[in-house]
C-alpha cells in the first residue's frame, strides 16, 4: 500500500475497534483496544490500516507522500466527538454569572430576563456572519483541544427566520473550520416573550412553520426539545418530536435536567437517538431508555456550572445503558474542553479514564448516529486522530488542568501540532 501519511512508533494507540455498529456498554466501555508501539496509515482522508509499527511498515510497498511522523512515548486515540453543544449564539452572559453567585437559580435568572432570553435578544440582532464569526472562535478552541466533530444546536432565535439563520451559520462554520459539524434544530428551547402564557400556540408555530422550513432546506439532521417544567411539558414535547420525526429528522431530548418530568421515558417512547442531561432521571426512565436503545449523553460541566448534583453515571453503566459525554458548551456553561468534561466525569461521576474516553469517542459518535464513520480508528473510517503528550489513558485524568494535545488530525490533515516547522 501507498499511504498519504504514516504515523509510527506511537507509544500507546487506542483504536476502540469493534463497536462501529453499536455503542459500548458495561465492562466493554473500559476496553480501548490499545496497541503498543502502534502505527496508522492514512490515504485520501481515510484510515487505510492500523496495527503495530512493524506490521504496518511491512505492508508499505511505496513510500508515503509525506515523511512518516513518529510519536514515541505518546498516547493516540480517535478525535474527540462533542455530541451536545450550543455553539451558535449572539452576545455573552457574564452578567448572569453574577446573579448565579448571588444565589439565583437557573429559572429565577430566566424569569428576570436573563438566561436564554438574554441570548435570544442578542442572537436575533446578530447577522448570520456575526454568528459564524463568534462560533469560529469557540470552535477553533475546541479543535485545539482535540475535538474533531461537534454537534451544534439552534435554539436562541425562537422564530422561523432566526432559527434558520442559526443553522445556516453553523453550515457556514463547517466551510471555514476543519471540524465535522452535525446540526440540530432546537426551536423548542424556550418560549419567546411574544408567546408568554401561550406555550401551545408557540408549539403550533414550531410544528407548522419552523419544522417544515428546516426540513425543506435540509439544514438539520436532528430535532431536540427542552422537555422541562415551566418550558415544554411531556405532551408538548411529544407533539414537536413526532412532527420532526415525520419530517425526516432524528431525535434528541433535553431530559430530566432540573426536575424529574420523565423526559427519559419520552425519549425512549419516540425512539430518540439520545436523551441528554438526565440529572434527575428516574430508574424507570433509564430502564425505558435501555430497552429502546437510547443513549444517555451526560453533561457534567452543566452540573458544575449550576452547582447541582451530577448524573448517576455509575448506575447507568451498571445497568447496561450506553453512556456518552459532551461539553454542553453554551452561554451558561462556556466549557470548550472535553478534557475538562472527562475530568469531571472521573472525579464527580466515578467513571474511569478509559470509560470516559469511550464516552467521548465511539459513544459520542453513536449519539450522533455516526458510529460507522467516526469515533474509532479502523480502516475505512475518517482519519480523525488525536495524539497526546501522555503515556497512557490514566495520565490524562491525573494531569487534568493541562492541555496535553500534541497533534490533531482531522479528515486526514494535520490541523494542530507542536511538531514545529
Amino acid at each position: 500500500m501507498k499511504p498519504d501519511m504514516l504515523l509510527t512508533n506511537i507509544g500507546q494507540l487506542a483504536i476502540l475497534a469493534g463497536n462501529s455498529d453499536h455503542p459500548k456498554t458495561g465492562d466493554e466501555l473500559g476496553d480501548l483496544a490499545i496497541i503498543e508501539n502502534g502505527a496508522i496509515a492514512i490515504k485520501d482522508g481515510m484510515i487505510l490500516a492500523v496495527g503495530t509499527t512493524k506490521d504496518i511498515i511491512s505492508q508499505i510497498d511505496e513510500e508515503p507522500v509525506l515523511p512518516a511522523i513518529e510519536f514515541p512515548g505518546m498516547f493516540a486515540m480517535p478525535g474527540l466527538v462533542d455530541s451536545h453543544t450550543h455553539l451558535i449564539f449572539g452576545g455573552s452572559r457574564e452578567n448572569d454569572f453574577a446573579m448565579k453567585l448571588a444565589g439565583k437559580t437557573y429559572m429565577e435568572i430566566l424569569e428576570a430576563g436573563g438566561g436564554i432570553l438574554n441570548t435570544l435578544r442578542a442572537t436575533r440582532q446578530a447577522s448570520r456572519e456575526d454568528l459564524c464569526h463568534s462560533a469560529f472562535t469557540y470552535g477553533e478552541s475546541m479543535l485545539a483541544s482535540g475535538t474533531t466533530t461537534v454537534e451544534v444546536k439552534s435554539g436562541y432565535g425562537l422564530n422561523r427566520d432566526d432559527e434558520v439563520k442559526m443553522l445556516q451559520a453553523a453550515g457556514d462554520l463547517s466551510d471555514r473550520l476543519p471540524i465535522g459539524i452535525i446540526r440540530t434544530f432546537l426551536g423548542a428551547h424556550a418560549v419567546p416573550p411574544e408567546y408568554e402564557g401561550k406555550t401551545d400556540d408557540y408549539v403550533n408555530v414550531i410544528i407548522d412553520e419552523m419544522i417544515p422550513a428546516v426540513a425543506e432546506l435540509g439544514i438539520a439532521e436532528f430535532c431536540d426539545v427542552f422537555c422541562e417544567e415551566g418550558v415544554f411539558d411531556i405532551a408538548q414535547s411529544r407533539r414537536i418530536l413526532l412532527a420532526a420525526k415525520e419530517a425526516g429528522m432524528k431525535l434528541k431530548v433535553h431530559a430530566d435536567e432540573i426536575v424529574q418530568l420523565d423526559g427519559a421515558g419520552l425519549a425512549a417512547e419516540v425512539g430518540a437517538v439520545s436523551a441528554d442531561h438526565l440529572l434527575m432521571a428516574s430508574d424507570e426512565g433509564l430502564e425505558a431508555m435501555l430497552k429502546a436503545g437510547t443513549i444517555a449523553t451526560l453533561l457534567p460541566a452543566t452540573a458544575f456550572s449550576l452547582n447541582t448534583a451530577y448524573a448517576r453515571a455509575r448506575h447507568m453503566i451498571e445497568i447496561g445503558l450506553p453512556v456518552a459525554l459532551a461539553t454542553d458548551f453554551n452561554p451558561n456553561c462556556a466549557n470548550e474542553s472535553l478534557f475538562f468534561t472527562i475530568a469531571l466525569a472521573t472525579y464527580k461521576m466515578k467513571m474511569t479514564a478509559r470509560e470516559a474516553i469511550s464516552a467521548t469517542t465511539i459513544n459520542g459518535a453513536h449519539a450522533l448516529d455516526k458510529g460507522h464513520m467516526i469515533g474509532s480508528l479502523e480502516p475505512g473510517k475518517r482519519a480523525d486522530i488525536l495524539v497526546l503528550e501522555c503515556p497512557n489513558p490514566e495520565f490524562l485524568t491525573w494531569r487534568f488542568g493541562v492541555n496535553l494535545v500534541h497533534t490533531v488530525i482531522a479528515n486526514g490533515q494535520v490541523v494542530h501540532t507542536k511538531l514545529g516547522p
